[in-house]
């Protein structure tokens, strides 16, 4: 019997299995042709001095030597205006109504009943279907101008006002998802119904890693304080019919930012090195018999791993930073897994190389009760997101680093039950985000809604228009990000998608 050592842990290893593996790849070797070694010698040959005249990473490199993995060929397709993405989702769907489009004409609508021609029978959800009138509730909260851009903010958020001139307010979304599973599923990945890539695992999949020592797709997951949250998926940051690797990689809020990265045996950095090495040796045995590429990905996440072990407690411990970091960000950012703290680990994120990190931050989705629990839920993310967009910026980061804040959908203007203690149901016809940084215009307002905030009056922009946009801001002409899957090439934005060229820098 043999001995591997892996994690400090010894695994004994059947001398008649690697004899028998031995065969196989003996057998595989008599069985090549002369021709078909030539063959194989002069692509390899080739490839090697392609890469050595373009001085860099071949796409894979990572399997064989932890390097960060290089875009795929001919990307980017053009000078990109950002490196990456940090992707602020507001999941359960903030209300528009109360937060970014201020409609002073509700004022006279209020607690009229919403005309069925501004409705136009559009399709509702089962918990307001079945209602006799559909009374219109003006926001609770005063808006206010600010900036030089005077864009109009909810008092609810305070801290934004701060940046608002860095910052470009899209109020013409729109979706067809009605429904929470289908909608946030459709913003991540182009589609409603899951097993296509998200738009993490694209970025990875096509423009490859700045770091060898962290991924190039990180989640982090906002502790959630709301009890109507809605559920948070694995899948919604997976990889779909691409290779494995290119799905993002989950950071905890508790314990351990990553399981499993500490050697609880404390075995020397040189044993764990050879052991993987002996691992990986293992498994290219295995892919060259099979041609499984799944193979590959395990060797290269092996490898990741190995560097996480040095590279995640770093990044995770934030006692580095300046006693202003926390000023900006405030005390929020000491407490693990609150949005502040993740916003600030999203900026060392950032600043490590990471090419696309998503916080997921739940609990907008409001049914009743919008006047006790939107102000928490608004609180607990304004602080964190302004300061994100002032770090970037005074670190001369903002302009490589596009930043994104979005729910699924938007919110009813009229009530959901009762007006005197009232909930907004979804509405995917019109929506509020707003995105800053790299390649976006900053300090404007882009689309109208009517004057119900029911309907978009001017400059609709579509989910896949939106992930045009962002695509285009990273160098990447859309209809051309393509992987072929099953006899068809996908891409993100399925077969529909236009740049959005009014918001663009």
């Amino acid at each position: 019997m043999g001995c591997v050592i892996f994690g400090g842990t010894s695994y004994q290893v059947n001398h008649q299995v690697s004899n028998r593996m031995d065969n196989c790849v003996n057998q595989t070797d008599l069985r090549r042709t002369r021709r078909h070694f030539f063959a194989r010698s002069s692509t390899g040959l080739g490839t090697l001095a392609l890469a050595s005249l373009l001085n860099g990473d071949l796409p894979g490199d990572e399997v064989s030597n932890g390097a960060a993995s290089a875009a795929l060929p001919g990307l980017p397709h053009f000078a990109p205006k950002a490196k990456r993405v940090i992707y602020l989702l507001q999941s359960g769907a903030p209300s528009q109504v109360d937060l970014l489009d201020y409609k002073p004409s509700l004022e006279q609508l209020h607690l009229t009943d919403l005309p069925d021609s501004i409705r136009q029978g559009q399709r509702l959800t089962g918990m307001t279907a079945g209602q006799k009138t559909f009374p219109i509730v003006k926001s609770p909260w005063k808006f206010q101008q600010h900036g030089e851009s005077g864009t109009w903010l909810s008092e609810l958020l305070p801290h934004m006002a701060n940046v608002v001139d860095d910052i470009c307010v899209v109020k013409s979304m729109h979706t067809e998802a009605i429904n929470h599973d289908p909608a946030i599923t459709f913003f991540q990945s182009g589609h409603q119904q899951p097993g296509r890539p998200s738009i993490g695992a694209w970025l990875s999949y096509g423009l490859g890693s700045e770091t060898q020592n962290l991924p190039a797709f990180v989640v982090l997951l906002t502790r959630n304080s709301f009890h109507q949250a809605q559920p948070i998926y694995d899948r919604l940051w997976g990889s779909g019919f691409l290779p494995s690797r290119f799905q993002g990689v989950k950071f905890r809020s508790q314990g351990d930012p990553v399981l499993y990265l500490n050697d609880p045996s404390s075995a020397a950095v040189e044993a764990r090195r050879a052991s993987l090495d002996r691992l990986a040796a293992l498994n290219q045995l295995q892919a060259d018999l099979t041609g499984d590429p799944e193979i590959h990905s395990r060797i290269a996440q092996y490898e990741m791993a190995y560097r996480m072990q040095t590279s995640v407690p770093e990044l995770a411990d934030t006692s580095d930073e300046p006693e202003s970091t926390f000023e900006l960000y405030g005390e929020d950012a000491k407490q693990p897994g609150t949005h502040a703290a993740n916003c600030l680990l999203a900026r060392r994120l950032a600043e490590r190389g990471v090419r696309f990190i998503q916080v997921f931050h739940r609990g907008w989705d409001h049914h009743s009760n919008v006047q006790q629990y939107l102000p928490t839920i608004a609180k607990e993310t304004d602080q964190g997101s302004a300061a994100l967009i002032a770090d970037l910026k005074q670190r001369n980061m903002l302009d490589e680093t596009l930043v994104v804040w979005a729910g699924e959908f938007g919110r009813t203007v009229y009530s959901q039950g009762n007006p005197a203690s009232f909930g907004r149901d979804h509405h995917p016809r019109c929506f509020s985000i707003w995105m800053a940084g790299g390649g976006i215009r900053p300090g404007i307002s882009y689309g109208q809604t009517d004057d119900f905030c029911y309907n978009i009056a001017e400059n609709p922009v579509h989910v896949h228009d939106f992930h045009a946009t962002m695509l285009h801001c990273l160098g990447i002409n859309h209809e051309q990000l393509t992987y072929r899957f099953q006899g068809r090439d996908y891409r993100l934005t399925d077969v529909h998608g236009s740049v959005v060229d009014g918001i663009l820098a």
